[in-house]
């Protein structure tokens, strides 16, 4: 607003009037310095300051100290879920558990808690505030496909997006690309379930639990070919190892989990995991182009109870456990530790590159949830439905958790490089 100066006269007798103009004058200026005044009062729907108040819940409930929203529990949340398989139209029939009959609404009624802060609700206008004219990858099997579907539909009352996936793939169904349009937003997945170069070895065919050859030491080309194009990458990956694998490092095989062959040493799935992960995540910082940043979405439990998944397993809980029900160990510990330690080590290595590897640690909050998954709720063209998926999650469920961490430690990178900037 431009601002005319005002000229007063000067004498004893005032031109007529002008005292009426004099007090108009003071009330303008008194209304334009009541004004501001007033509107800060006002509260005012912008992510930048709702970023700014979120940066603020970072902090633990000691003063200077870091909150671990890792750490917690999942507290009774009456007032529902963000979104409802009816108001967004972007979930699969594969999680879409309540459009197949499933009968109990209890699971939904669950929070995330951290022990030490509150984790903020998901803001999707913050989201793609953060992430505008970038571009975001879930690197990894279908479990990583089921939380960018959470994402859309967890931004679907801001935005839909647009179904790009044709004009770069064939395989729409696997490698699916989004974009939203007015925040030039990128999504989509990398399909890679060992996340390493993978082939059918089975005499017999394929099957859901034929034998494969894994190549520990060579990246599945799918992604390794279009990574360099993502500003951001969550690297997941699971369930496929627990089946027959032959592993082979510089082109020899150096042994196999569960192959039953002889002559073969005979490893358990934590040494394909670990060196998969340790390709992944060298791989990534030997990418000339690549300078994203790198979040490792820890080990997703299954939760098969009377039986193994084919042999008539099923979950059918319908609320949390308790920290005193289960705990985090044996082969979901083992797992899990095995690709923190890989991620320890790229953290290292990436800081020669100005390289950010992040933990985006899910394990122990899902572990939790048995009652999150579709069990024979949820439909696939792919699976035999005589089997139970104790797998995947339910949308809307629990692993859009994983978006709200996800959220939170994007606000954090902000923080962080707003505090580099003010001390430059």
């Amino acid at each position: 607003m431009k601002f005319q100066a005002l000229e007063l006269p000067i004498g004893k007798n005032p031109p007529p009037n002008f005292q009426k103009k004099v007090l108009l004058l003071a009330f303008a200026l008194l209304l334009f310095t009541v004004t501001p005044l007033c509107l800060n009062n006002i509260p005012i729907s912008s992510p930048w300051m709702s970023l700014e108040k979120s940066i603020s819940s970072l902090q633990g409930t000691e003063p200077g100290k870091i909150c671990n929203i890792f750490k917690g529990n999942w507290v009774p949340y009456p007032k529902g879920t963000y979104y409802t398989n009816t108001s967004c139209n972007l979930i699969i029939d594969q999680h879409n558990c309540l459009k197949f009959g499933r009968p109990d609404m209890e699971f939904l009624n669950w929070r995330w808690k951290p022990d030490e802060c509150e984790l903020p609700l998901f803001d999707a206008v913050q989201f793609l505030e953060l992430v505008r004219g970038k571009s975001l990858a879930f690197l990894g099997d279908s479990v990583g496909k089921n939380q960018m579907h959470s994402l859309l539909c967890l931004l679907s009352s801001v935005a839909y997006p647009e179904d790009l996936s044709h004009e770069y793939s064939n395989n729409t169904e696997y490698f699916k690309r989004y974009l939203y349009t007015d925040y030039q937003f990128t999504v989509g997945t990398l399909w890679a379930p060992f996340i390493v170069k993978a082939k059918e070895a089975d005499p017999n065919g394929y099957s859901s639990d034929s034998l494969m050859n894994l190549y520990l030491d060579e990246p599945d080309e799918s992604w390794a070919t279009e990574v360099e194009k993502f500003d951001y990458v969550v690297v997941s990956a699971g369930q496929w190892f627990f089946r027959p694998l032959i592993y082979y490092e510089k082109g020899q095989v150096v042994g196999c989990s569960r192959c039953q062959q002889e002559n073969i040493t005979d490893f358990l799935p934590y040494y394909g995991y670990r060196k998969a992960f340790r390709t992944v995540f060298s791989t990534l910082e030997g990418l000339k182009n690549y300078t994203g940043a790198t979040f490792l979405r820890t080990f997703s439990p299954s939760h098969f109870e009377n039986g193994a998944w084919n042999e008539g397993g099923n979950c059918v809980r319908s609320r949390p456990f308790t920290k005193e029900e289960i705990k985090l160990d044996g082969y979901v510990l083992e797992m899990y530790l095995n690709q923190v330690q890989e991620l320890g080590e790229a953290q290292k290595q990436g800081k020669k590159r100005g390289l950010e590897f992040w933990l985006l640690n899910t394990t122990e909050a899902m572990l939790l949830r048995p009652d999150g998954h579709p069990n024979y709720y949820g439909h696939s063209p792919h699976r035999n439905r005589t089997f139970a998926d104790c797998v995947h999650w339910c949308l809307p469920g629990p692993v859009d958790t994983w978006n709200e961490l996800l959220l939170y430690m994007l606000r954090k990178e902000q923080s962080t490089l707003h505090g580099k900037l003010q001390k430059n």
